[in-house]
């Protein structure tokens, strides 16, 4: 079924390596200087209509990273890792953005997380802004607040950091924040959810554009400051959740559903950073929704990355709207009038469920959709920036780090059609699993544990999984 996979299928030089983020992992939410995030807020909000995180924990400590960064590393060296994909925590660097200054102890501990990865021989790959800000303002207006942060972290760390990504997951996290509300600042409208503020069908349009500009100025000053003076001939892209959809019926209804659900998909962001405008899928349903460039940002926005992220961890089906009946919440110029689903009108599954909501196990779909961005974007270079799995057994063996075969097959097939998609010319440079460790889903607090590495509760111990000493036997 496509496990066997080797790693002499890949290029001497592809990158092998493990993800986080800083608010998932690092804890210390307080110390050294660190400000107040947008996170540390939401965690503790009380009595908002989704009853705050599903187990009402917070990343206050998380798997205290920051204290345990040391060992972090020498676990990834261990595993054999040649490149660990980490976020900078916004407030922990600008306390307060703009409106303060720089945390000398925040500097210092990213630069030691820095060196002691090129010390191991592991490359540091940096996410700028990944899901947490300061408190202090508002990310509906993110833009030269970005920008600021941005060259902050090129400025202390761009002379020793190869790889960037601006933002993660602009997308994702402009519908769970201004769609759905589960994410900070909780924020929709019925159909979607009962908010106290918020408008589901406007916000997550307005936020994203917003996001896409500031990573447009935020590529230039890369660009035209950072990187002509810089001795590691760095790299910078963006990432989105990047999921394959494929039609629910074999009619040209739901084959065009498919191809406008990839377009609201993958398409927002990347057409805009590779041609400079939004997909013509989108336009034709959004018409004056839709927000506009200006000439000037289109010239930026044009080409303004070298490689395109992709966190992709499953594939779905997508069914049309326009003719066919649909969900209220599907039935939508936001979703562009689709439904898709892990289960087609036969009954028939995708693929193995996992038993988190639309994620299967579709092995498949990796090839396909790297197929699909390799065509639909002149095979730019391709980097799997995140692919990963849950524990999803049905007993309490979840617990038992042995018992991980499930992931083990997992990350086996997805990495085989990763290898048959490079053979078909795609041109994909690195693959990352999520996640190096157990830690902070964000409203799904620490119920799902997606990590090589389990972190015991109380001790915080890290405890290899079967998929951690399959990784190193692979590499």
């Amino acid at each position: 079924r496509g496990y066997d996979v080797k790693r002499s299928d890949f290029p001497p030089q592809f990158l092998f390596g493990a993800a986080t983020s800083a608010y998932q992992i690092e804890g210390g939410f307080n110390e050294d200087g660190k400000g107040f995030s947008n996170w540390d807020a939401f965690c503790r909000i009380n009595g908002i209509w989704i009853g705050s995180i599903k187990d009402g924990k917070s990343g206050d400590v998380a798997d205290d990273h920051y204290h345990r960064y040391m060992e972090d590393i020498e676990i990834m060296q261990s595993v054999g890792i040649t490149v660990y994909r980490f976020s900078i925590s916004w407030s922990r660097v600008l306390p307060r953005g703009t409106l303060g200054g720089v945390n000398k102890a925040g500097i210092a501990f990213y630069n030691k997380i820095i060196d002691n990865l090129l010390l191991k021989g592991i490359e540091p790959f940096v996410t700028i802004h990944h899901n947490e800000y300061p408190d202090e303002f508002d990310d509906r207006f993110l833009g030269d607040e970005l920008l600021h942060f941005a060259e902050t972290c090129f400025e202390h760390f761009g002379d020793r950091v190869k790889y960037w990504i601006t933002i993660n997951e602009p997308v994702l996290t402009s519908y769970m924040s201004y769609e759905l509300g589960l994410y900070s600042p909780a924020r929709c409208s019925p159909p979607f959810g009962h908010c106290t503020h918020g408008n589901s069908d406007v916000e997550p349009l307005l936020t994203t554009h917003n996001k896409i500009v500031a990573h447009a100025k935020a590529s230039k000053l890369y660009r035209d400051k950072f990187k002509a003076t810089s001795n590691v001939n760095g790299m910078l892209g963006i990432c989105d959740n990047s999921m394959m959809y494929v039609p629910s019926r074999n009619t040209e209804d739901d084959k065009e559903a498919a191809r406008r659900a990839m377009a609201f998909g993958i398409g927002w962001v990347m057409d805009a950073v590779i041609f400079g405008d939004y997909p013509p899928e989108m336009k034709r349903i959004l018409g004056d929704q839709m927000p506009t460039f200006s000439s000037e940002e289109k010239i930026l926005l044009e080409d303004s990355i070298d490689f395109i992220g992709v966190n992709h961890y499953s594939t779905l089906f997508a069914k049309d709207c326009i003719r066919s009946n649909c969900s209220e919440t599907s039935n939508r110029p936001i979703r562009g009038f689709v439904e898709t689903s892990g289960e087609n009108s036969n009954g028939v599954l995708i693929g193995e469920r996992t038993g988190m909501l639309n994620f299967f196990v579709v092995p498949s779909g990796m090839e396909h959709f790297l197929n699909y961005v390799a065509d639909r974007y002149r095979n730019k270079p391709i980097i799997v920036t995140e692919n990963g799995v849950y524990s999803y057994y049905a007993t309490n063996k979840q617990h038992d780090p042995a018992n991980d075969v499930k992931r083990v097959r997992y990350h086996q097939s997805y990495l085989a059609h990763v290898a048959r998609a490079m053979r078909n010319g795609a041109d994909v440079r690195g693959y990352m699993v999520w996640s190096l460790m157990d830690n902070f889903e964000w409203d799904l607090g620490y119920r799902i544990k997606f990590g090589l590495y389990r972190v015991e509760s109380g001790t915080l111990n890290r405890i290899p999984k079967l998929a951690a000493l399959w990784y190193r036997d692979f590499l």
